[in-house]
């Protein structure tokens, strides 16, 4: 299913919040990346029903997508730690970062808030209804939120273009800026060949990864449950309901 959920930072350092913010460093960012378990975090709170985002911001199911081209974090506390050493501040006079999410999420940010306390991140939950959410995300005043990116159409364009520094929020909500992403997301864009357009793609994800304006959580699957007199139905990566080929033989 092409959809992947996310804490997306902001990382504009003209906005007051993120002036005094530890996030405001790459380090920082990276090690929450590198500070929970993805997998444990599905197998106990999703069923595993999903992948563990261990790539870029591009999900498993486009073609474009490539683990081995494309590097992203695995759980890595000793790193992590490590990563917030070298960022220079001290984690006794840190102050708590304010994660935001919906009611659904909640378990999930407060999981991810206890195992970043253990590399010394102090994380705040805050629970807030989605309009409220997105009203702040449009308007650059939620520091690190919950959010998720579904494809209107299966191309990795989709999913780069929400960190395009010219996309104004949405879809780029983090507010990041890059002018070497930049360059390499309008050269893909103007690229024909399917084959050289995902290198592209792969090397721009890349970039952004590298840069931690996100923390990619799952790559998300679905479940359909199908009568056996059901034959020919297709789930397809959109999640769309697609009957023509279906038949019925009861």
């Amino acid at each position: 299913y092409l959809n992947i959920e996310y804490l997306g930072i902001l990382v504009d350092t003209t906005n007051e919040l993120v002036k005094n913010s530890p996030t405001r460093l790459k380090k920082i960012r990276q090690a929450i990346n590198y500070g929970f378990d993805r997998q444990k975090m599905i197998l106990y709170l999703r069923n595993s029903i999903g992948i563990p985002a261990q790539s870029g911001f591009v999900p498993s199911g486009l073609p474009s997508f490539d683990s081995v081209a494309v590097k992203g974090y695995k759980y890595d506390p000793v790193l992590a730690r490590q990563l917030v050493k070298e960022s220079g501040l001290a984690t006794t006079a840190l102050p708590p970062i304010k994660l935001l999410t919906i009611p659904i999420y909640a378990d999930m940010a407060d999981y991810i808030a206890r195992q970043l306390e253990e590399i010394g991140l102090k994380v705040q939950v805050e629970v807030v209804q989605k309009s409220l959410l997105l009203e702040m995300t449009s308007n650059s005043k939620a520091l690190f939120f919950r959010g998720s990116w579904i494809a209107d159409y299966p191309d990795a364009e989709n999913y780069l273009s929400v960190f395009y520094s010219k996309n104004p929020a949405p879809p780029n909500y983090t507010r990041y800026k890059n002018p070497q992403f930049d360059a390499v997301f309008e050269k893909a864009l103007a690229e024909v060949n399917d084959s050289l357009r995902y290198k592209l793609y792969q090397q721009a994800d890349q970039l952004m990864i590298n840069d931690a304006p996100v923390v990619p959580l799952w790559y998300d699957v679905v479940i359909h449950l199908v009568q056996p007199w059901v034959k020919n139905f297709q789930p397809n990566a959109l999640n769309l309901l697609e009957l023509r080929r279906v038949q019925i033989n009861k």
